[in-house]
């Protein structure tokens, strides 16, 4: 499913309890200098992350400072994080000029304790001959695995102008382990210049025809089954913000579409992608 680009004044974009991707959340929260969001989301464990601009987060009393540190876009720098605890209240007091914070959220019970990431975990692979080539910026990664419940968090980039990301196809819809787990899924799409745009597929069934979907500037799109790569257009780089809620583990084990599982063994280092979401 595809949602448009649109004002969504600070509220959820996707809701608690989704009809298509239940096991995730996603807010995208707006402020000026000055200006504060609470929120709460029960039933929900949830990552507060800076787009753009600095955030001070308070947690229940836990206090988080200047938090973010980018300038005006998600390529002006890296990601930092706060982590929120299921059903725990929490504040965001934007302390720059403005701000736009992503709030990704997974399911989850437990009741866990609060902490910042100040630095990511970083994957590059893939190469230019192939057209794959991206690095990725876990902000909720394989690191912080016993401190979090269900929830991945994640930024991708495309390295360069076009490509494909998320390519050799896989899908992560159905819990039948050890070869597959059952991950809902969110992006946000981001393009340089923000004229830009792509495409996101969703192949239901291998060797079948599926949806595609135009993405643009501020795309969401929900990843509810179905093998998924995207690209984007030549002369464009994109990114996406990713949330991955898992339904009984946070480790997630993707299964690559039988007619392509083959090119895993041609995309440069992309072994090692698969092992940091575990």
């Amino acid at each position: 499913m595809h949602i448009a680009p649109h004002n969504n004044r600070n509220q959820a974009i996707v809701d608690v309890d989704n009809d298509n991707v239940p096991l995730v959340y996603l807010n995208i929260v707006k402020l000026k200098m000055g200006e504060a969001f609470e929120y709460q989301v029960p039933g929900y464990e949830t990552c507060i992350v800076p787009a753009t601009g600095t955030v001070d987060v308070d947690v229940e009393g836990q206090s988080y400072k200047t938090i973010g540190g980018r300038g005006v876009d998600v390529w002006d720098g890296d990601p930092q994080g706060v982590y929120v605890p299921t059903g725990a209240t929490s504040t965001i007091v934007c302390v720059s000029e403005a701000t736009e914070v992503f709030i990704a959220g997974a399911k989850y019970e437990k009741v866990l304790d609060p902490f910042d990431v100040r630095e990511h975990d970083l994957v590059q692979y893939g190469s230019d001959d192939t057209k794959t080539h991206r690095k990725i910026k876990h902000i909720l990664g394989q690191k912080q695995h016993d401190k979090v419940g269900r929830l991945l968090v994640s930024e991708l980039y495309t390295v360069g102008a076009g490509g494909w990301s998320g390519f050799p196809s896989h899908k992560h819809d159905t819990e039948r382990l050890p070869i597959e787990t059952h991950h809902d899924e969110c992006y946000n799409f981001r393009f340089k210049p923000d004229y830009g745009s792509g495409l996101q597929m969703l192949q239901r069934v291998d060797n079948e025809p599926g949806d595609a979907y135009h993405i643009v500037n501020g795309s969401t799109v929900l990843i509810d089954n179905g093998y998924h790569p995207c690209c984007a257009l030549p002369g464009y780089e994109m990114y996406y913000f990713t949330i991955l809620g898992g339904l009984t583990q946070r480790s997630l084990v993707q299964y690559f579409q039988p007619t392509h599982a083959a090119q895993v063994e041609t995309i440069p280092g992309i072994k090692d992608m698969i092992a940091k979401f575990k």
